[in-house]
């Protein structure tokens, strides 16, 4: 089977949205807890063929779940309980699956609601198993366990559902950022030609009035309305060039907005940030963009550093941006070609370091 084969069988069983990745299937490793029992006594067909049923439809509940929220997950859960219940008697194995509905109940609802699910699975287990398997050491685990997986899971999927809150409340707040620009823009424009047309407008008339009274004085209203109209087009350009541009400031908190949606803890020092040239920080800024991104994706770090200081040796200022993780960056990836190309515009130098990059900025960008 092809790699992409395999993507698609996996996305098919454990959608990206539950979080999971490839550990879903690591938590499989303790199904083992249901047949080792058979390896100590004779085991019939019939309790054999069973048992392959069961795991089976526990199987199938379990990649089913995944996918589902409320009364849906909650039913699936239930199943998952009753097959432990009816195997209590035959196994003592069977107490895992108490563990796996456990480990089901945030996707209930709001921990409030779901940490009553996970005392009532513990309380069934509790009650179900000692009777069966009268041993302590046969249902106890089961039923401790329920309690640790299902509380945990709870904190965990109360914590995922607190980061996508937090993912969706900064891509309103970009929306709101766009609209506000484009607002902005439209004001720019407006402020920009309004005035620049309507004199032109004049001018034209003016002109075209002249053209035969004083020639003279008409060359001169058309000479006026070409540089008028130069003008504006400067003016458009600018206004264009100031959209494009972010600021290095804007760019460094959105980037600890990142680290910290990551986990990633920021140590920072960047005072001279609103003091360099506009072109400067926008090129700074994407710069700065590019490599936390490069972090956020290979690097798994927990701590990220980034130092803009003036360089003590000849005028400029060195930028230099590192990471604890284990990632190793490609001199030869797009991101490095990218990000040199934006240094060596301003006439700096960047080079790849332990770790990180370091780059030079001259104080004025050639």
């Amino acid at each position: 089977m092809s790699t992409a084969a395999i993507q698609r069988v996996h996305r098919l069983l454990v959608p990206p949205e539950s979080g999971q990745g490839w550990t879903a299937y690591l938590w499989l490793v303790y199904l083992a807890f249901f047949g080792v029992e058979w390896f100590f006594r004779p085991v019939g067909a019939l309790e054999a063929g069973l048992g392959v049923l069961t795991i089976a439809a526990f199987l199938g509940l379990y990649f089913s779940a995944f996918r589902r929220r409320g009364a849906a997950a909650f039913a699936h859960l239930a199943a998952i309980v009753a097959l432990a219940i009816a195997w209590a008697p035959f196994n003592s194995g069977s107490s895992v699956l108490f563990i796996y509905a456990a480990s089901f109940a945030h996707m209930v609802g709001r921990p409030r609601r779901t940490i009553w699910i996970v005392v009532g699975i513990a309380a069934l287990a509790a009650a179900t198993t000692p009777w069966a398997q009268p041993r302590l050491s046969y249902w106890l685990p089961g039923v401790f366990i329920s309690l640790v997986i299902g509380a945990a899971n709870i904190f965990f999927g109360e914590q995922q559902r607190k980061n996508a809150e937090l993912r969706l409340t900064q891509a309103e707040v970009r929306r709101l950022a766009r609209v506000a620009e484009r607002e902005r823009i439209a004001r720019d424009l407006h402020d920009v030609l309004g005035h620049t047309l309507s004199l032109i407008a004049v001018k034209s008339e003016l002109a075209e009035k002249l053209v035969e009274r004083d020639p003279e004085r008409a060359r001169e209203e058309l000479a006026s309305l070409g540089a008028t109209a130069r003008r504006a087009l400067a003016d458009v350009r600018e206004a264009i060039q100031d959209v494009r541009r972010e600021g290095l400031v804007e760019a460094l908190e959105q980037v600890r907005l990142s680290l910290r949606a990551a986990d990633v803890e920021l140590d920072l020092d960047a005072d001279p940030a609103d003091r360099l040239p506009t072109r400067t920080q926008a090129m700074l800024a994407l710069v700065v963009r590019e490599a936390v991104t490069n972090i956020l994706r290979h690097a798994d770090a927990r701590r990220c550093t980034i130092r803009l200081t003036a360089d003590d040796d000849r005028p400029g200022f060195l930028l230099d941006i590192r990471d604890d993780g284990d990632g190793r960056i490609r001199p030869d990836g797009a991101g490095v070609a990218g990000m040199r190309a934006r240094i060596e515009s301003l006439g700096g130098e960047l080079e790849l370091a332990t770790g990180g990059l370091r780059a030079w900025i001259p104080e004025t960008p050639s």
